[in-house]
């Protein structure tokens, strides 16, 4: 059988794109952005036609509440029994540990919108993912008792009739991502089937990454090191007044995997170069010359190296990174004095180069919250290298007796 999904709080297709290379079948996405959903769109339905969209929802971006509105319930509901699988990670800002946790913040009231869908479609299955902070206590009330979102949504799965309902916590790098990006994952199922989805996760990924020809373990090097800038850079394709850069040869497994097949020296999309101003520049050639790499200066540190900015981390080109951020200038390349580009951001997510990312690069002040520039796309997206095995786990799984 193959495993029919919906992916809510799609973004611009992580997890979408990893359960097409696994094999399962699309129903629709639910993104509310418009840039992210036009990179979904780009990618996964005119250029791969992987989902079988109904003929009573229209083709765009949709707020998930507005789905969910009485004209379109019994539409949902006729969907019982055609959906084996729900994935999605309602945004995590308010549990960010990247930024400041707000338990109030209204972003969180999302969850419930996942756990309403589930509610009226009925999957077989599930899967829910989020940030570390989601596993933390906040408090409820004013007599300070606390309580952790996970639980909310473990208990709630569990009242709606998926009494296996377990999360873990996973770092990503341990399934070849380039990253050590920690997430936490709740499976859910109505056959008691939860814990084999994990077991089979975990016990396959040897054989996955064997199969494919890559490391269990890969650094940012092993990612991005044919896209620097000292391999030459050209006017960017899609930004006047703009340098991009181009791919060396590659070198190893990882960027083999990853670049477009049969190809050298070519323009990746969205490797575009931010221009820095030459104090910025001198900035951070001292730091590749003087900061501890992988750690993230903060506090009274930063006056050590006259960083004004809130935090700030010099890549290791022999780990993998720390978690990629939406924001562009968290991050300084592990060689060169810049920040890094969408694309190299995007291949330290396992993206591979033939997926185009769509809308302006990055946005500043008041419109940051609420948009979704390319930085934004990238840095809130699942691993689809990760989802890939998830889902080849999922299809093992539902489909076995």
């Amino acid at each position: 059988m193959t495993v029919r999904y919906v992916d809510l709080f799609a973004g611009c297709g992580g997890i979408s794109l990893g359960l097409h290379k696994a094999g399962l079948q699309g129903l629709f996405a639910v993104e509310k952005n418009p840039d992210a959903f036009l990179t979904l769109k780009h990618n996964l339905i005119e250029t791969h036609n992987h989902f079988d969209w109904p003929k009573w929802l229209p083709v765009k971006n949709w707020n998930v509440n507005n789905l969910l509105n009485e004209k379109n319930k019994p539409k949902l509901v006729n969907l019982r029994g055609e959906v084996d699988l729900i994935v999605g990670g309602p945004p995590c800002q308010g549990f960010s540990l990247a930024g400041e946790r707000q338990a109030t913040d209204k972003r969180n009231r999302l969850i419930h919108a996942y756990l309403e869908f589930v509610e009226i479609v009925k999957p077989r299955a599930i899967v829910f993912e989020n940030v570390y902070g989601f596993t933390l206590k906040y408090p409820k009330s004013r007599n300070h008792k606390k309580i952790a979102y996970s639980d909310i949504v473990i208990k709630k799965l569990i009242d709606l009739g998926y009494k296996d309902a377990c999360g873990e916590m996973i770092d990503m790098s341990e399934y070849g991502v380039p990253q050590r990006r920690k997430r936490f994952i709740v499976v859910a199922t109505r056959e008691n089937k939860a814990r084999a989805i994990f077991d089979r996760l975990k016990n396959g990924r040897g054989e996955f990454i064997k199969a494919r020809g890559l490391q269990n373990h890969n650094t940012t090097e092993d990612a991005i090191s044919d896209l620097e800038y000292g391999h030459g850079t050209v006017q960017c394709p899609d930004s006047k007044n703009f340098l991009a850069g181009k791919t060396s040869a590659k070198k190893g497994s990882l960027q083999a995997y990853l670049r477009l097949p049969d190809a050298e020296n070519y323009i990746p999309n969205s490797h575009r170069f931010v221009k820095h101003k030459d104090v910025t520049t001198q900035l951070f050639a001292k730091l590749l010359k003087d900061a501890p790499r992988n750690k993230c200066i903060m506090g009274e540190e930063r006056k050590l190296y006259g960083i004004k900015k809130r935090g700030l981390t010099v890549l290791d080109k022999r780990q993998a990174s720390p978690t990629i951020t939406t924001i562009p200038d968290d991050f300084i390349h592990y060689s060169e004095p810049r920040v890094m580009t969408v694309r190299e951001c995007a291949r330290l997510q396992s993206f591979p180069d033939w997926f185009e990312f769509m809308g302006v690069y990055t946005a500043g002040g008041k419109e940051r919250k609420n948009s979704a520039p390319r930085y934004t796309q990238v840095g809130n997206a699942v691993p689809p290298l990760f989802a890939e095995q998830l889902g080849l786990a999922i299809q093992q799984v539902l489909s076995s007796k």
